[in-house]
């Protein structure tokens, strides 16, 4: 028997015999539904030798047979009235699985999320991504229509999206551009480690989506359900279908709270905070503030992250007004990285170590938090030991803060865009998606190997707005992303190391190093944090004006 398992309720499995009914029995099952009609092939035995085999073990066994390649909709409520009566857990089958899995995916349109749908039946083995415009309508056939169409079609309006718009609106100013984004409100995220230093004020780093999104920009709010590159159109929740000539994918990341057990039911008490979160910065500057011994751990996950030096940026900030408070003495300071090294690009390492033994932190790598008890003030990591091989290592805390799991957003991981690990499959050097040739990818959504910074999408967003309007005919040429990324890391108030790379870790200093030496503290590199990014974030970045960013032509 090939049995795939779809939910903790239901499994699907090809054709099944009556000599397996006793084994179906055994594994746990208590009920079967038969999707094939009888008749269908000389393969199969009729539905009333299987409910007969089914009665003997203590099976209930009902039929509901579909077409092959006609499920109607009908069908699929049935479907779901069944799940819902049946003692559980059931099996269903048909001739390969199908069926059985179609019926499932419309019986949970409109109570399971559409990508939960597409995963499950990925993991099973069965893709669903031709139903995806009747699970986003509710498990109904929707008719055949669009809602609108444009030229270029931006999904998501952060850092990266209201960039690549405003780019491609200086070069062709009567473009036809829509953005689709949800949000109300628009984040400078990169100011969140300051907040969490007693720096910034929140509120400074939020403005409302309205007031970025650039004129003559049609704002489409809604939440994209799916993607239809292969017929060039998306599809919005609750089925609205928008059409695109072509199509620049940049919603960026999802945090993943619900990876860390327990982490979710505490965040914002009992001394658990995180950066990554806009309404929680404020909360670990309070807690610095307060801590006056005791333990205070930082978390790093496996990578791909957003701003990979943000674990340790509130980490040497929160060190350093202990140091001023004169309280380090009396704090053990925990650093506890998934990974194997303090920092990937080995030219900055020196530095960085340089502040980890002034505030006598201790490195621990190779450990990731996989649980946590608030009330309890434990944290549970697992490391990974030289042979191989894991084991549980349980630290008590004071305070805490937490850089979550992070992936692609569940409707990009289960779409025709996405690669083996769920993000946006382009080429590094023009961020043209590898299958499909009228969609680009930049940000954190992309599976490109740079860092995940504004400063990455600051770089990106010319070089997607030129390739697009070469792809539209409008110019020629090809622009070159090398892979720059940079990283201010903040090793106390006052002073940052600049880190700034390209592909391979090379490094790309913006600055000449009588200037701004990099892989050195720098008081300069401080106020370019401070006072600079932000006015170039917003109306250098935000509106199209590319100071130090103008794409590199290929040839």
């Amino acid at each position: 028997m090939d049995i795939k398992t779809l939910t903790s309720n239901l499994s699907i499995s090809p054709q099944v015999l009556v000599s397996e009914i006793q084994a179906i029995a055994q594994a746990g099952f208590k009920a079967i539904i038969c999707n094939r009609p009888d008749g269908e092939g000389p393969d199969q035995p009729s539905f009333k030798e299987i409910e007969q085999a089914a009665n003997q073990y203590g099976l209930e066994a009902k039929y509901l047979p579909a077409e092959s390649g006609k499920v109607k909709d009908e069908e699929g409520q049935a479907f779901g009235q069944l799940l819902h009566a049946l003692p559980g857990p059931v099996l269903a089958y048909c001739r390969t699985g199908m069926r059985s899995t179609t019926l499932w995916a419309l019986s949970q349109a409109g109570s399971t999320p559409l990508p939960h749908i597409l995963e499950a039946s990925q993991k099973a083995g069965f893709d669903m991504k031709a139903l995806v415009q009747r699970i986003a309508n509710g498990g109904k056939t929707p008719p055949d229509a669009s809602d609108a169409s444009h030229d270029v079609l931006i999904i998501g309006a952060g850092a990266a999206g209201i960039s690549v718009a405003s780019s491609l609106l200086a070069r062709s100013p009567m473009l036809d551009i829509a953005i689709i984004d949800p949000a109300d409100a628009h984040f400078y995220q990169p100011g969140w480690t300051m907040v969490g230093g007693g720096i910034f004020e929140a509120a400074s780093t939020a403005r409302t989506m309205a007031s970025v999104i650039p004129t003559g920009v049609r704002w489409i709010k809604a939440a994209v359900a799916a993607f239809e590159p292969d017929n060039n159109q998306i599809i919005l929740e609750g089925c609205r279908v928008v059409k695109y000539k072509q199509l620049v994918v940049c919603p960026g990341l999802k945090l993943d709270w619900q990876g860390i057990e327990g982490l979710s039911d505490t965040l914002g008490r009992h001394g658990v905070t995180s950066n990554y979160r806009f309404d929680l910065a404020p909360y670990t500057w309070e807690l610095v503030q307060n801590l006056k011994g005791g333990k205070a751990l930082f978390t790093q996950p496996p990578m791909p992250i957003k701003c990979a030096g943000a674990p340790q940026k509130a980490m040497y900030l929160s060190a350093d007004y202990w140091t001023r408070q004169g309280v380090l003495n009396n704090i053990d300071i925990q650093f506890c990285n998934a990974g194997a090294v303090l920092f990937g690009v080995a030219d900055y390492v020196p530095a960085l170590m340089a502040y980890v033994k002034k505030y006598r932190i201790g490195l621990n790598f190779g450990e990731t938090l996989v649980s946590l008890d608030g009330p309890a003030k434990q944290a549970t990591f697992m490391k990974n030991l030289a042979d191989g091989s894991k084991e549980k290592v349980v630290r008590d805390f004071d305070m805490i803060h937490v850089v979550p799991p992070q992936k692609a957003p569940d409707f990009v991981r289960v779409s025709p865009l996405a690669d083996a690990a769920g993000w946006v499959d382009v080429d590094p050097s023009s961020l043209r998606h590898k299958t499909y040739a009228n969609v680009f990818s930049l940000g954190d959504v992309a599976n490109t190997t740079n860092a995940k910074t504004a400063a990455a999408a600051r770089k990106q967003a010319p070089v997607v707005a030129h390739n697009l309007l070469v792809s539209l005919g409008q110019i020629h040429g090809e622009a070159k992303y090398d892979g720059y990324g940079s990283c201010p890391l903040t090793v106390e108030r006052g002073k940052i190391v600049l880190a700034e790379f390209t592909y391979g870790g090379k490094l790309a200093p913006s600055f000449p190093t009588w200037l701004i030496d990099g892989t050195k503290p720098s008081a300069l590199a401080w106020l370019l944090k401070e006072r600079l990014l932000p006015l170039i974030y917003w109306e250098a970045m935000l509106k199209g004006r590319e100071w130090l960013a103008q794409p590199e032509m290929v040839g």
